[in-house]
C-alpha cells in the first residue's frame, strides 16, 4: 500500500540533500535498548550511506524511570522543535508532540505497540505502560505515514488503538555484510561434545525465558552435554535465577549479560541452535541474526514470529514440554538442522539493510 499525501506533507527534496531526523528515547545500547536500539541505528546507518543525513534526537536530561523520561524528553521536543528537517521519524510514542506540528513529513515508527506488550505485565510496570500507550496512540492518529514491522503489529495497531488510517510494513533491517564479517573471524565452532542452545533478549515475562529453562531441566536427562546459554539482563533477572536455582540448573544454563557485538556474533557461531520462546514479538531481529549465522530457530507460533521465521520450529505457546520436543527433535535429526541452517542465510537477504533502506525511501516518497 503506498501512502496518500498531502502536497504540504511530501518532502521536496529534488535539489538538496535529504535530511532527516529520528526521535527515540530508547536506551542506546544493546542490554537496555535491545532489538529496538538495533533496529534503529541499522537503519540510520544504511540510509548514511544512501546519501541520506540522519541527525538522532535522544534525551539530554537522564531520569532513573524510564516512563518519566520519555515524558519529558517529549515536551522538550514540542518547546523547542527544529525546522529545516524534510523527514521527522518519531520511533514508538516518541515525537508525539510534533506530529502534524512540524513541518515537513513526519513518520511514526512503531517497533512495538506498547498496548500490545503491556498485556503480559503487572502492578507499577503496567500502569506506567497505559501513560506510554497513550502517547504512542496520539502518535500513531496524527502521524503522515505510520510504519510497522510486521503485520501482526499491523493488526495490533488497528485493533487496540482502533486506528482506521492503514499502516504500513517495513520489516526490521539487518547488516549482513557487518555480521559476515564478524562471523568470519576466528569464531569458535559447536563443541561437538556439547549441544548448545542460545537465547538472547531483554527479560520481560512476555519473553517466556522460564518456559525455556523448564524445557531445560526437562532436557538434561535426554541430551548429554546439554548447555543453554542465555544473553541479556532486565526486569524478570531476579525471578527466572529464582527458577534457575530451584531447579538446580547449575552446570546446565549459563548466564551471559552485557556483551560486545562481536562477543555476541561468538555465542551465534558456537551454539547449535536458538531458542526464544516469547508469545509477543513485533518482530524479532535475534531471528535474523541467528538465520545470518546459519542456526536452527525453535520459537514459538505467536507474534510476528510465524512471519519471521519461515524456516524453523514453531510450537505451541505458552506450554514447556513443547519447545522441549521441538529441541530434542532437532538434536536427534541432523539432516533437518543442516537444512534449517542452509535455509537461514538465503532467507535473511531480503532483509538486508540496504534493501530495507531503500524501501523506506520509496515508502516516504523520496527517491
Amino acid at each position: 500500500m503506498q501512502p496518500s499525501l498531502s502536497d504540504s506533507a511530501r518532502p521536496e527534496v529534488s535539489e538538496h540533500r535529504v535530511r532527516m531526523r529520528f526521535i527515540t528515547s530508547t536506551p542506546l545500547n544493546v542490554v537496555k535498548g535491545s532489538g529496538t536500539f538495533i533496529g534503529i541505528k541499522t537503519l540510520a546507518m544504511a540510509l548514511r550511506r544512501l546519501g541520506v543525513t540522519v541527525e538522532l534526537v535522544t534525551p539530554r536530561v537522564r531520569f532513573p524511570i524510564l516512563t518519566l523520561r520519555r515524558l519529558i524528553f517529549n515536551r522538550m521536543l514540542s518547546l523547542h522543535s527544529e525546522h529545516g528537517y524534510h523527514v521527522t521519524v518519531g520511533f514508538d510514542m516518541d515525537g508525539y508532540t510534533l506530529a502534524g506540528l512540524s513541518p515537513g513529513l513526519h513518520v511514526a515508527s512503531i517497533k512495538g505497540v506498547i498496548a500490545d506488550e503491556m498485556r503480559f505485565e503487572t502492578g507499577i510496570t503496567k500502569a506506567t505502560m497505559q501513560v506510554q500507550a497513550a502517547c504512542e496512540r496520539q502518535h500513531i492518529r496524527q502521524a503522515d505515514i505510520v510504519v510497522t514491522t510486521s503485520q501482526y503489529s499491523s493488526a495490533r495497531v488497528q485493533e487496540l488503538y482502533g486506528i482506521s488510517k492503514g499502516c504500513h510494513v517495513l520489516p526490521e533491517p539487518i547488516n549482513l555484510s557487518e555480521w559476515r564479517s564478524m562471523l568470519r573471524l576466528d569464531q569458535p565452532q559447536p563443541d561437538p561434545r556439547k549441544f548448545v542452545v542460545l537465547s538472547v533478549c531483554r527479560f520481560y515475562r512476555r519473553k517466556r525465558l522460564y518456559i525455556l529453562l523448564e524445557a531445560a531441566a526437562l532436557l538434561r536427562a535426554t541430551i548429554p552435554g546439554l548447555e543453554v546459554r542465555i544473553v541479556g539482563d532486565g526486569p524478570e533477572a531476579r525471578h527466572l535465577r529464582s527458577l534457575y536455582r530451584e531447579k538446580k540448573l547449575r552446570g546446565t544454563v549459563v548466564w551471559l549479560n552485557e556483551i560486545s557485538q562481536l562477543e555476541l556474533a561468538r555465542e551465534y557461531s558456537r551454539c547449535d541452535i536458538f531458542c526464544l520462546p516469547s508469545v509477543q514479538e513485533g518482530f524479532g531481529i535475534v531471528f535474523l541474526e541467528a538465520m545470518a549465522a546459519g542456526k536452527p530457530i525453535v520459537a514459538a507460533r505467536a507474534g510476528a514470529a510465524p512471519e519471521v521465521v519461515e524456516h524453523g520450529v514453531l510450537v505451541e505457546p505458552d506450554n514447556e514440554e513443547a519447545p522441549a520436543e521441538a529441541i530434542e527433535g532437532l538434536y536427534r535429526d541432523h539432516e533437518l538442522r543442516r537444512f534449517l541452517s542452509d535455509s537461514g542465510p538465503k532467507v535473511v537477504e531480503r532483509f538486508d539493510a540496504p534493501r530495507v533502506a531503500m524501501a523506506f525511501l520509496e515508502l516516504i516518497g523520496v527517491s
